[in-house]
């Protein structure tokens, strides 16, 4: 099975299959995807898209960043949820080079997930409800994408290492990353020297943030978003074979 699936002008599109969860049980493959913008899909792509059979589109997007940039073309069979987790925007652009960069990201994703609890919920209702393939993105596929990421394979049992290395992959889309962004942004410079990167560190050290605070993955879950024993067995016989 593949990992990364090729597009023209998507960069970081991947299926989360293939890892193995502690229970003995292994991710399936072609179930649940994650990816940079898909308003950005178009001609070929979109039609390689289609191919996926894919029944739900979550967008972890603002609302400003859908009305700037769009949003995956409609098409018959596939549900759209809008569900913005983050809500304290910063322009990473703009971040100070003299801070530590993986530790200022790991704590924006502590940010997000104290004020997402909602939509987080939501999503991963979505992803234990759909039987059908899905796939939630952000713009870059890194960030916002990343922590629902290593939330839903936290909770189907994928070890920490597994997690953070899926989370580097980004690492390998952060040149396309980068040259969109300066396609995008003629004018302006990139101050921050981390734009587009996703070490292991900052997964990491999100993990270990939330671990402290309430003791595991899970506990955050069941404490803080309000997800149930029932809710991850749904998710977990979904997703493992």
């Amino acid at each position: 099975m593949t990992r990364h699936l090729d597009f023209e002008r998507l960069h970081n599109f991947r299926d989360l299959g293939g890892y193995c969860a502690s229970d003995g049980r292994t991710v399936r493959w072609g179930r649940l995807y994650r990816s940079d913008s898909l308003a950005k899909l178009q001609g070929a792509d979109w039609d390689r898209f289609l191919a996926l059979g894919i029944r739900t589109v979550i967008d972890l997007r603002y609302p400003w960043e859908i009305e700037a940039k769009g949003r995956v073309p409609d098409a018959d069979g596939f549900t759209y949820l809008h569900l913005s987790v983050e809500h304290r925007p910063y322009d990473q652009a703009e971040i100070d080079p003299a801070l530590d960069p993986w530790r200022f990201l790991a704590d924006r994703y502590a940010e997000v997930a104290l004020d997402g609890a909602e939509e987080l919920r939501q999503a991963l209702e979505a992803i234990a409800s759909e039987s059908g393939p899905q796939v939630f993105h952000c713009a870059s596929g890194k960030d916002r994408t990343g922590l629902l990421a290593a939330l839903v394979l936290s909770l189907l049992g994928v070890d920490e290492d597994t997690i953070a290395a899926d989370f580097a992959l980004t690492e390998l889309a952060t040149d396309r990353l980068i040259a969109d962004w300066r396609a995008a942004n003629p004018g302006r410079a990139l101050n921050w020297p981390g734009y587009g990167r996703a070490p292991e560190e900052v997964i990491r050290l999100f993990l270990a943030d939330l671990a402290d605070t309430y003791g595991s993955v899970r506990d955050y879950a069941v404490k803080h978003i309000g997800v149930d024993d029932a809710l991850i067995e749904r998710l977990r016989a979904r997703l493992l074979d």
